[in-house]
């Protein structure tokens, strides 16, 4: 078993984009925001693209509202530099439409209420606007030089694989069969078909209503030159995902739901051909008092309560004893993990007693993070 060297990897010029994911409450934006403030503070040019962190966090990276663009993060120490933002989704789609659409077509769409529904609900809308903000970023850092590496926190998504998923997924929507029928003119090919078409229509203007049927057309009338544009982006930030300069970082937590999650990516991002560099075994339970056995400590804690004394001391005893279980079951799981695993480079990174809310926070998982 090897253990991840994430200082040599972010000191390594050659590193460009660092990855974190995982399945949704393994620390993923802590991780993300910790070496991107260590790798600053060591030299690079960083920028840190955080999907929906916590309020704390947000604050600690001086992030005080949702914000779109990268900002500088003040009190970070040494030569380099660090700018954070927060993923906005919508604002994010609406910068694709306005970029790639002429602005009378462009105004069309941001007025579209399928549109509007598409850019805030739909399910995996957030993660391709990752993916498209993600190479918005490289194309800013290869063309003005600003920053030499980003780091991306992927989505709090239900599998950690919907932000590889997405892109092709959003595409495949937008390029698909249905959409396209709806614009299908009466003739051609499609004149033998009218009749079915129409009877198609018929039907969902009784389920859909025959206003929210005339929203989609006007939407994908309006749409139509952009479609090609969405895969093509995609296939260019997959391809990017691919590339030697890349790294992925797969955070899972000591349970059992989010380490078969890791392995399960471990294995996709494999099979992906994508740079997987190792996996974060965060928020391990630790405690220096392993002298003291839970079974020891419950044996202490029973005989102080038969004897009717000290209380105090034996709800301590019990307490340290619900610890010591703990430690023994995050430490098996990770082991059992490690070992089936042992061509993955790995880190342990111990639990915190509070929460992160500062830079000095940030600060201590990077030092963990690099042990």
């Amino acid at each position: 078993m090897t253990a991840l060297d994430l200082d040599a990897l972010i000191d390594d010029p050659a590193t460009r984009i660092v990855v974190t994911c995982g399945s949704g409450g393994v620390g993923k934006t802590t991780t993300a925001a910790a070496l991107g403030l260590r790798a600053a503070e060591r030299g690079r040019k960083v920028v840190v693209l955080t999907i929906d962190p916590a309020r704390r966090l947000a604050q600690s990276l001086g992030l005080t509202e949702l914000d779109n663009t990268p900002r500088a993060v003040a009190g970070v120490d040494g030569d380099g530099r660090l700018d954070a933002m927060m993923l906005d989704m919508k604002r994010t789609f609406d910068e694709v439409v306005l970029a790639h659409a002429t602005p009378e077509k462009a105004e069309q769409i941001l007025a579209n209420p399928f549109y509007l529904a598409l850019s805030s609900s739909f399910a995996g809308t957030q993660e391709y606007m990752a993916m498209e903000k993600l190479g918005q970023l490289h194309k800013q850092a290869e063309a003005s030089g600003d920053w030499d590496l980003i780091v991306v926190d992927t989505p709090p998504s239900r599998s950690a694989l919907d932000f590889l998923d997405a892109p092709e997924r959003l595409a495949s929507l937008l390029e698909g069969r249905f959409l396209r029928l709806l614009l299908a003119p009466a003739k051609g090919p499609f004149r033998l078909m009218s009749t079915a078409v129409n009877m198609a229509m018929s039907v969902m203007n009784k389920v859909l209503g025959a206003q929210v049927l005339t929203d989609v057309q006007t939407f994908v009338a309006a749409f139509d030159t952009l479609f090609g544009g969405f895969r093509a982006r995609a296939d260019k930030t997959v391809a990017l995902l691919r590339e030697p300069h890349t790294a992925f970082l797969v955070v899972a937590a000591p349970q059992n739901d989010a380490l078969r999650e890791a392995s399960y990516f471990t294995e996709r991002l494999r099979q992906e051909n994508m740079p997987l560099a190792g996996v974060v075994l965060n928020r391990v339970t630790n405690s220096e008092a392993t002298d003291l056995s839970a079974e020891r400590s419950l044996a202490a804690a029973e005989k102080l309560e038969e004897a009717g004394k000290s209380p105090l001391t034996a709800a301590l005893l019990r307490l340290h004893a619900d610890k010591m279980q703990q430690v023994v079951a995050d430490h098996k799981r990770a082991d059992r993990f490690k070992r089936g695993h042992r061509s993955i480079p790995t880190i342990e990174v111990p639990a915190l007693a509070d929460d992160v809310h500062d830079l000095a926070g940030l600060r201590q998982i990077g030092d963990l993070l690099t042990a």
